[in-house]
């Protein structure tokens, strides 16, 4: 078996995330520039609408909750944004409702915008521009939108390949969303090493790719993550985050059914983690 990685970790503010809010950023006409953009995240969706707004010169607000990672949020000020803490993941939605109508602002979608989502999917072009035949892509999943992005851009140029979407299995939101038909709120993990997998629901948009393209479900387990973190730092001198070593704990870990002479591509999705929690996990 041929195992690549497709490292996003080293992405312009540190994840995948940055290709999708440029490429909204980019297509908003300047009065919606003007008047602001606002969007919710637990870090990295934050940071690259931050750093994207700020390319154009637009001011951004972000609401994040409370306990996000230091490193994200001294990433997201340090990109020149307004941050709105709300206590309550559950509710994170709602309170981006509030700012966005008392402010007027230009909402940007963290994973259910198509715009957003044919972003993220520039990865995996560029997964099949180096590795034509690919048999199987690996992507870490938490609203969805680089699962969809990437699903929808290798299914149609290389329709063969099986894509794999990897979840928490103590709080996943694919799976239910599928079983219930539509996407559903759904409880995450608190806590958790990969709090860039832990929305609370997922969206529509990749729900619906999901389901057209077959893509396979697989779930992952904390000490997996750690396992994969450490593995991913010591043999290919990568710094990743929780969710950034998730596929690659799916693989690790025997999850996913391969075929011995299988071409897997394995996305890194995201490498802003706390030096101090990262100091546990290599320690460990």
């Amino acid at each position: 078996m041929s195992v690549y990685l497709k490292c996003e970790s080293l992405q312009k503010t540190g994840s995948f995330k940055a290709r999708g809010a440029l490429n909204k950023v980019l297509s908003l006409g300047e009065p919606e520039r003007a008047q602001g953009i606002v969007t919710v995240s637990a870090g990295n969706h934050a940071q690259a609408v931050a750093w994207a707004a700020a390319s154009v010169g637009a001011p951004s607000v972000v609401v994040m909750p409370s306990d996000a990672p230091r490193a994200k949020i001294d990433a997201v000020r340090g990109y020149g944004a307004e941050i709105i803490f709300h206590d309550d993941r559950d509710t994170l939605f709602v309170k981006l409702a509030e700012v966005r109508d008392a402010r007027g602002l230009t909402f940007v979608h963290p994973f259910d915008d198509p715009v957003v989502l044919a972003g993220a999917g520039t990865a995996g072009l560029e997964i099949l521009e180096d590795l034509a035949d690919v048999d199987v892509v690996i992507v870490p999943v938490g609203g969805g939108g680089l699962l969809g992005g990437v699903a929808t851009a290798v299914k149609a140029l290389r329709p063969a390949a099986r894509i794999v979407a990897v979840e928490l299995a103590a709080g996943p939101g694919m799976a239910p969303a599928l079983a219930a038909g539509k996407p559903i709120p759904v409880p995450r993990p608190a806590g958790t090493l990969a709090d860039g997998m832990t929305p609370p629901f997922v969206g529509a948009i990749p729900l619906d790719i999901v389901r057209t393209h077959g893509v396979e479900l697989a779930t992952v387990t904390e000490d997996e993550i750690m396992v994969a973190m450490r593995e991913l730092a010591f043999r290919a001198k990568l710094v990743t985050e929780g969710s950034g070593a998730a596929a690659t704990a799916a693989l690790l870990s025997g999850r996913i059914a391969l075929r011995p002479d299988a071409r897997v591509a394995v996305l890194v999705s995201g490498g802003n983690v706390d030096p101090e929690r990262l100091g546990k996990v290599l320690a460990s």
